[in-house]
């Protein structure tokens, strides 16, 4: 089967397109046909050497969408039935979806029920589940004003289409380093756009009831400083490539506020039936910004790397 495989760190062009033999069934797990993955920024983060729990060669890729090939788990899945998979150590403690086929823990595989298009369903494991789950950390009320930091970023942009699925009545602010954006931002839901300078939202004194952090532990703290007493952030990203808040002083910085938190790693099935059904019946938008083939999935990474950056980036494979 043909696989992108990393051997070494370095920039896009590290991602090799190989032959490699198909992964053979094992008591535990399912062969799965990729019919495609979204690409992610702890990818991109592995192939620059920064996961060093990552042992290489590795076939990337820490979610996919595809059919059922082989299962050691019958009463639960059957051949050529749709799934998906996400986290679990997919791509980084064992080969990834970045290939054909995949052999995945059957535990990590997730049954849908929908009719959305392959190219549609790539986009939401990952990215959906993260702004779902998230979101629903945050516990949204009508009348709430929601500021989602990292706004062009998949995730982002997903926020804010379940968002305002999930409660109509909310005010939608994004920020952004590039203004530039904006318009697509407001394109996509948001009703205003707020530049992020130097790791500070450059605001009039706004603050918000409900703050989605996804750049991370760069802009945490100034997230808490905008936001209301009682009101709650959610740390959910890492898009500013740090992973710890050094001096941190809870009692003077959380103000008043609720820290809470969310990783894909607490997505289930439970999880994945309640957005399905809040995409399909609220026709929530879930088209991927850019789609690219198995062999060019090196540029859809130099893509995702680059300013002009915007949503959900996916790659099908046929």
């Amino acid at each position: 089967m043909k696989a992108i495989v990393l051997r070494k760190p370095g920039e896009p062009d590290v991602l090799s397109y190989e032959d490699v033999p198909m992964p053979t069934v094992k008591a535990g797990w399912t062969l799965v046909k990729v019919k495609g993955f979204g690409v992610n920024r702890s990818e991109i983060f592995t192939r620059n050497g920064w996961s060093p729990t990552v042992k290489l060669p590795r076939i990337l890729g820490i979610e996919c969408v595809g059919e059922v090939v082989k299962t050691t788990d019958p009463s639960r899945l059957h051949p050529g039935q749709r799934v998906i998979s996400v986290m679990g150590g997919m791509g980084r403690e064992f080969d990834g979806s970045y290939a054909e086929y995949t052999l995945l823990p059957n535990k990590h595989i997730y049954t849908v029920h929908t009719d959305l298009n392959w190219d549609d369903l790539t986009a939401v494991p990952e990215t959906c589940g993260t702004a779902y789950g998230s979101l629903k950390k945050l516990k949204l009320a009508s009348g709430n004003r929601l500021l989602i930091r990292g706004a062009t970023s998949g995730v982002g942009v997903a926020a804010a289409r379940l968002a305002r699925a999930m409660v109509p009545e909310i005010e939608i602010t994004g920020s952004t380093r590039h203004m530039e954006k904006a318009e697509e931002l407001k394109e996509n839901g948001f009703d205003a756009v707020i530049r992020d300078e130097d790791n500070k939202l450059q605001t009039d004194g706004s603050q918000f009831d409900r703050v989605l952090e996804l750049v991370g532990a760069t802009t945490l703290k100034n997230s808490m400083m905008v936001t209301k007493t009682d009101g709650i952030v959610c740390m959910t990203g890492e898009l500013g490539g740090v992973w710890t808040l050094k001096d941190f002083e809870p009692i003077s910085e959380l103000q008043g506020a609720y820290l809470t938190s969310f990783e894909s790693g607490a997505l289930n099935q439970a999880t994945f039936d309640e957005l399905f059904d809040l995409i399909d019946k609220k026709h929530v938008d879930v088209t991927p910004r850019k789609v690219f083939d198995l062999q060019h999935t090196a540029d859809a990474q130099a893509f995702m790397d680059g300013h002009h950056s915007f949503g959900k980036v996916i790659v099908r494979v046929d």
